[in-house]
């Protein structure tokens, strides 16, 4: 059969023998403007290999072990189907690169290698910079071996994780993402960096999570490192400071008693500054609130155990739940002795039996007594110290305004500077000093207020004294205290 052109239809495909005009146009809608020379010429052209150095070769058949491959001009060459390993075998008529390594006279076989071919072609392709993925061979104490595309690489102990790393076994046989930091192709080396991308990783990470944040979420997070003022949460790839103050509703002296280093936990969002990125999550606020119901639970004159936290100059502040204080003022410590500091009744840790004086659950108060447990010395004053009568006292402590005597542990009296002789007195303690013993007339008894008014110069008008006249006072108190004249301003000192 020959091929004939004419005309414009020079450059189709007309064999001399006619064909039925259908299947012409068939061959015609098939073949375009191309000439069967061209068809045939596209056919046998050659495909450039991938790098240099390299052989393009089809695949004739595969026999056991073995894959014969044509080379072309009369040629073929056998290849090891094991170097296949890492990847399906290729289908009789595929196109592969090898690398002639040498000829086997007797067969009359090329020897053929795929693995020179991958090499050679990675070689080729990679790049700094790059992103690539390999399996780790091995390791040394200077990091790890891998294997990228038949190629070996070296990566830096310190390039591993975003933290130090100090056993690498475990990474031997994993496939690792990483990144092509340097290439010398001279010496054949290639060193790759996986810290690099995960830190690029977590970056992107951070920015999505960060936009995603919004204040008063709940959200799980892990804790990563543990301060003394707090702890660092890591809530999707971005860090919030939990505060020491917002672990507990109890007071927290030492972080790491909450909260551990890989620990989950779940916390609120109580702040996000776009400024500077910093956010403040919230512990306890995911926590019931201890402080619900607080009046039922602790009604007004009832006695709760507690232990006490914390000593200040002011009182003492005793726990009576957790997450619920409150606070004894120091004047609520005894009535026995004024005291200056509160350590010199309780300690930290001491338990303590208190009455509930006072709760006020907006703001989170509650004030307690520890001296009125016991039994209130104040109590039956009135009967005890009449109004009139003459009293025995110690001077305990002596003011601009006057001395105040003790009658019994726990009561004291105020004898006014005025009282205290009938001469002008500039200063009480030219006339009194502490520890001195001294009698007294009792002027007033306010036993709701704790308060006793007391006069010496009183005393001393009066016939001396035989122990008779508190009895005879007492009985004669009532008209006696109606000759007594009637103040018209209050003594100073709150009397």
């Amino acid at each position: 059969m020959t091929i004939r052109k004419e005309n414009a239809d020079d450059n189709k495909f007309r064999p001399d023998s006619g064909l039925d005009e259908a299947l012409q146009r068939e061959l015609d809608e098939a073949l375009g403007d191309m000439s069967l020379e061209e068809l045939i010429d596209q056919e046998q052209a050659p495909v450039k290999p991938s790098a240099p150095g390299l052989k393009r070769g089809k695949v004739i058949a595969i026999q056991g072990d073995d894959v014969f491959v044509d080379m072309g001009g009369k040629s073929q060459g056998i290849l090891p189907a094991i170097q296949f390993e890492d990847e399906p075998l290729p289908a009789v008529g595929d196109f592969i690169e090898v690398v002639i390594e040498g000829y086997q006279p007797g067969e009359g076989f090329l020897i053929l290698s795929r693995k020179g071919a991958v090499q050679a072609a990675a070689w080729n392709t990679l790049e700094e910079g790059q992103i690539v993925e390999g399996r780790v061979t091995g390791h040394n104490k200077g990091g790890l071996e891998l294997e990228i595309n038949g190629l070996r690489a070296f990566m830096p102990i310190s390039q591993i994780e975003t933290f130090r790393v100090e056993d690498l076994g475990p990474y031997t046989n994993q496939r690792l993402r990483c990144e092509v930091s340097e290439i010398n192709r001279e010496d054949r080396n290639v060193i790759v960096s996986r810290k690099s991308l995960l830190e690029r990783e977590a970056a992107e990470a951070r920015e999505k999570a960060f936009g995603a944040l919004a204040e008063g979420q709940i959200l799980k997070g892990t804790v990563r490192t543990v301060m003394p003022y707090g702890a660092f949460v890591d809530i999707g790839g971005v860090d919030g400071l939990l505060h020491v103050s917002d672990m507990s509703y109890s007071r927290v002296n030492d972080p790491s008693t909450v909260v551990q280093p890989g620990q989950p936990i779940e916390v609120k969002v109580l702040k996000i500054d776009p400024a500077t990125r910093k956010i403040s999550l919230g512990l306890k606020q995911v926590l019931p609130d201890p402080w619900v119901g607080a009046e039922e639970h602790w009604p007004v004159q009832s006695l709760v155990n507690g232990t006490v936290t914390k000593l200040m100059d002011f009182g003492a502040f005793v726990e009576i739940a957790p997450g619920v204080e409150g606070l004894i003022p120091i004047s609520e410590f005894t009535y026995l002795k004024r005291i200056k500091h509160p350590s010199e009744v309780l300690s930290v840790g001491d338990k303590v039996n208190v009455r509930v004086m006072s709760v006020d659950v907006p703001r989170k108060r509650i004030s307690l007594s520890l001296k009125q447990v016991g039994d209130d010395p104040w109590m039956g004053a009135s009967a005890r110290w009449p109004v009139q009568t003459i009293v025995q006292g110690t001077v305990k402590r002596i003011t601009d305004f006057g001395a105040f005597v003790e009658l019994t542990p726990g009561v004291e009296g105020l004898v006014h500077i005025s009282e205290v002789s009938d001469a002008r007195v500039r200063s009480v303690r030219d006339a009194l000093q502490e520890g001195q013993s001294v009698q007294a007339k009792v002027l007033e008894v306010d036993e709701e207020n704790h308060r006793i008014s007391l006069s010496i110069k009183q005393v001393r008008s009066m016939p001396e004294y035989t122990g008779e006249i508190a009895e005879e006072t007492a009985q004669t108190s009532e008209p006696a205290a109606a000759q007594q004249p009637k103040r018209k301003k209050p003594l100073k000192g709150g009397f």
